[in-house]
């Protein structure tokens, strides 16, 4: 008997309603899967899988956020003891702009979840370090043995670094150079509880830019001039964001202030005006990802909008650049647009930061 023949039997069966929205949906006919689960909800609303299929063709198929958030919060009532579903909540209220305190307060009231799921860790840890908890943030990462997962790379090591840099940033501040050269070196190391190795020819331009002002506090002049002659090397063409290994266009900025330091002011504004050249260049060019790509950013629970992430990278890319050349409203417009766009953005909000302070 299939599905159908069934419901004309039982036409008050709500799981043949929601199967037959699985096997819609699987077929791409969207409209009439959230049809099929709407009428399985709408006959029991007691079972939760179908309030969270609805919430991804909602958010996916209808771009209709407020019910897609109304579904995935139905869903997770009914069973707050899944662990998924509540990752993909948290995603959905990142994806919808809510703030970092609330995300990392609704984390607090359910960390028995946020244990069972390294990339609900992770975001644990990301909030921290978006929320200047830097410390803490560095005590998470390594209290625990992570494990790699598709859509993960990248993720772990890219806060370690992040939490370690902006410690080494704050003892400068404070004339601590000695403790934020510890930091910056140990930030250059991954631990072994990361469970993965450094990308051959990863760019760590930020991290020499730092030793160098870190040398330069302790009156160590060559190693400085050795650190900002290291941070100042590398990929120097700005890219698009589209996977984990792809450049950061932060890595260009820093070398742009290497070469600065180095007294080549010419060469530092050449990199400070390609970043602002390929913003304004690719910031209304239509994306799409290849078919056969791997290695990208994120395990896509929501579809992204490949647009407005190259929007949100060019306007980075041109805060950057205006910042490097010294012209602090310029930079702050397209910064406070990426983050506008983005608020989750650690490096456009990181330096934002800059724009009342030199490099």
């Amino acid at each position: 008997m299939t599905l159908k023949q069934a419901l004309e039997v039982y036409p008050q069966d709500s799981k043949a309603l929601y199967y037959l929205g699985n096997l819609l949906y699987d077929k791409k006919r969207y409209q009439e899967a959230i049809g099929s689960w709407e009428a399985s909800v709408a006959l029991d609303d007691s079972f939760a899988t179908p309030h969270r299929n609805l919430a991804l063709a909602y958010y996916n198929k209808n771009q209709d956020h407020d019910k897609a958030l109304a579904s995935l919060q139905k869903a997770f009532s009914l069973n707050t003891a899944d662990a998924r579903v509540f990752y993909e909540l948290d995603q959905l209220y990142k994806k919808l702009g809510h703030a970092a305190v609330d995300r990392l307060k609704a984390m607090e009231e359910h960390m028995e979840l946020v244990e069972l799921r390294d990339d609900l860790y992770l975001e644990y840890v990301t909030l921290h370090n978006t929320l200047d908890r830097y410390e803490d943030a560095m005590a998470l990462i390594l209290k625990r043995h992570f494990h790699p997962w598709e859509g993960g790379e990248g993720k772990v090591p890219t806060q370690y670094v992040f939490a370690r840099v902006e410690i080494a940033k704050r003892l400068l501040q404070e004339n601590r150079y000695e403790e934020a050269v510890n930091q910056l070196l140990a930030a250059k190391q991954y631990p072994l509880n990361i469970n993965e190795g450094k990308l051959t020819g990863a760019q760590e331009n930020n991290i020499d830019y730092y030793l160098g002002c870190a040398y330069e506090g302790l009156d160590r002049s060559e190693e400085a001039e050795t650190s900002f002659l290291r941070a100042s090397e590398g990929l120097d063409e700005p890219t698009g964001a589209m996977y984990y290994n792809d450049q950061p266009p932060h890595m260009i900025f820093y070398q742009g202030a290497a070469l600065r330091r180095l007294g080549r002011e010419l060469e530092a504004r050449s990199r400070f005006n390609k970043l602002i050249d390929y913003g304004e260049k690719h910031i209304f060019e239509s994306q799409s990802i290849d078919y056969f790509a791997v290695s990208l950013p994120d395990f896509l629970v929501f579809d992204e909008d490949l647009d407005r992430r190259n929007e949100i990278h060019c306007h980075y890319m041109m805060g950057l650049g205006h910042l490097g050349l010294g012209e602090r409203q310029e930079a702050e417009q397209h910064l406070k647009q990426a983050l506008k766009l983005e608020p989750h953005h650690q490096g456009a909000a990181q330096h934002l930061e800059l724009c009342e302070a030199s490099i």
